[in-house]
């Protein structure tokens, strides 16, 4: 199944269909396909996007289609970040301040034990997650930034 008729598929499951949170995901589908298209790949990337659509059920049942079209889209997005490099939006900035905020948070305790006492564990472990967030988001979104101009960011929001 090519990009076009993939496209032309989830429209179609979302007439066929009135559960908001099902209908979003066919979105999301079309959304990232329509940005496929519109990216300068190569015919070996479309190659892998088409076999990766070719794996599709399309004859299921409607009450599984929700949960089996959910589950490939996070296989289809892994595809997409592993072999052609494609991430989403704010995925480095996420990245950055989870693990920002693990480190700062490690390390303010350590500190404000050693020099704070038990209040100092308090707020060590407050200023240290804070400050592990925030220079944690700067490093990620500097490579967002830069993921964006290299055109490798697929959009994923749902209007």
């Amino acid at each position: 199944m090519n990009i076009n008729e993939a496209s032309k598929f989830f429209k179609n499951l979302i007439t066929e269909t009135d559960v908001k949170s099902e209908i979003n995901i066919y979105k999301k589908y079309i959304a990232i396909l329509s940005q496929l298209e519109n990216k300068k790949l190569s015919e070996e990337q479309f190659f892998i996007i088409e076999g990766k659509m070719d794996e599709f059920n399309v004859d299921l049942p409607r009450e599984s289609r929700k949960k089996y079209y959910g589950k490939k889209l996070t296989e289809f997005l892994s595809l997409l970040k592993k072999e052609l490099s494609l991430i989403s939006e704010s995925y480095h900035m996420t990245i950055g301040m989870s693990i920002g905020m693990s480190i700062g948070m490690s390390l303010g305790m350590t500190f404000g034990v050693v020099f704070g006492g038990s209040n100092g564990l308090i707020y060590g472990m407050t200023f240290g997650m804070t400050i592990g967030m925030s220079i944690g988001l700067a490093i990620g979104r500097s490579l967002d930034a830069k993921a964006k101009r290299e055109d490798r960011v697929l959009s994923t929001k749902v209007i």
